[in-house]
């Protein structure tokens, strides 16, 4: 017979858009806040999030909807994960202090709700170039962009696993 649990404490990380703010006020000080699709999570993603948290007290990640990574045009078969195990899985996390779900392709209101000391992007990014960054600067928080320590991305693991099985089947 199998013993229930209860809910792992990491969950309680986790808070819809509209708790955001309430949440976020209790957090220690400097917030930093950065997005992201996260679909499939690999060491570039987790090193990013480290070094991202490492410049504050706090850090609280903005995932896209489904709805919104599809808007992204990330093709037809994306997210691979769905949007509650990909923030599960972000709020298991060390690094993570809070988790939520947007569904904009810009997370504008999650933004305006955290209200961070400090916005993280990737290095592919440039400050100038992003919405989130103008916003931040209204209240005096800076935006930084960290370089890819590795050079890994969801998009590339999954073409790679495509060709495997690609030439498994040509094997049969």
């Amino acid at each position: 017979m199998s013993t229930h649990l209860p809910r792992p404490a990491f969950e309680g990380k986790i808070v819809s858009l509209g708790s955001l703010r309430e949440a976020a006020e209790r957090l220690p000080r400097p917030i930093v806040m950065t997005n992201g699709v996260f679909d499939i999570l690999h060491r570039g993603h987790v090193t990013y999030l480290a070094q991202a948290a490492a410049l504050g007290a706090s850090l609280v990640v903005a995932v896209n909807s489904d709805a919104s990574v599809r808007l992204l045009g990330k093709g037809d078969d994306r997210p691979i994960n769905p949007e509650e195990d990909r923030a599960a899985v972000l709020a298991a996390l060390g690094s993570t202090s809070l988790v939520t779900i947007f569904p904009d392709m810009v997370p504008l209101r999650a933004i305006e709700a955290v209200r961070p000391d400090i916005y993280v992007k990737g290095g592919d990014y440039r400050v100038e170039d992003l919405p989130e960054a103008k916003l931040v600067s209204t209240w005096g928080g800076k935006t930084v962009t960290v370089a890819f320590e590795f050079q890994r991305s969801t998009t590339s693991l999954l073409q790679h696993v495509r060709s495997l099985e690609g030439k498994a089947r040509n094997h049969e």
